[in-house]
């Protein structure tokens, strides 16, 4: 009991944190959002490539959520001789609540910790791209965990407000 006492109480902190932090005017509805069929959910961003980079860095951060690394794709591809348009990979998460979608099942590892994909079309257009969080929870069967897969719906809809095209 007490060792899922202590599991919880950083989520719920978190939780509370990041409410502090919503912005009063972002809502999902204001922000420019294209879902796919398939799982995906893209923002359009209102800035540039690097600096929605800087933007969504700095709002995890703020948020006290764990950033593991940023994957420069485009640079990959550079040094395979491949030509990719900008796109980056950011990894991030909140361990106390991911986790528990492991426990749930392992599986989930695939798409745990958070990733946020920042591309650019050939049209100069900036877009955060990531997996829809209802979508990960039918993927992998998960039925016990609605609590915290609202939480971080919530999560990423906030920190990807923070570059959204309105």
């Amino acid at each position: 009991m007490l060792a899922r006492t202590l599991t919880l109480v950083p989520a719920l902190i978190l939780s509370f944190l990041m409410l502090l932090h919503l912005p009063a005017t972002s809502s999902p509805a204001q922000a420019e959002v294209v879902l796919a069929g398939d799982g995906i959910v893209k923002v359009k961003s209102a800035h540039g490539f690097d600096e929605t980079i800087e933007l969504l860095k700095k709002d995890i951060a703020d948020k006290g959520i764990m950033f593991f690394m940023a994957v420069d794709q485009a640079k990959l591809g550079e040094k395979a001789s491949i030509k990719l348009p900008p796109s980056t990979l950011l990894i991030f998460g909140n361990p106390p609540l991911g986790i528990q979608f492991l426990t749930s099942n392992p599986n989930a590892g695939l798409d745990w910790p958070v990733r946020l994909l920042v591309t650019q079309d050939d049209k100069g257009q900036v877009w955060a791209v990531y997996t829809d969080f209802d979508w990960i929870k039918r993927r992998h069967g998960i039925e016990n965990r609605d609590d915290a897969f609202k939480m971080a719906s919530s999560v990423i809809a906030s920190i990807t407000s923070s570059i959204a095209a309105k």
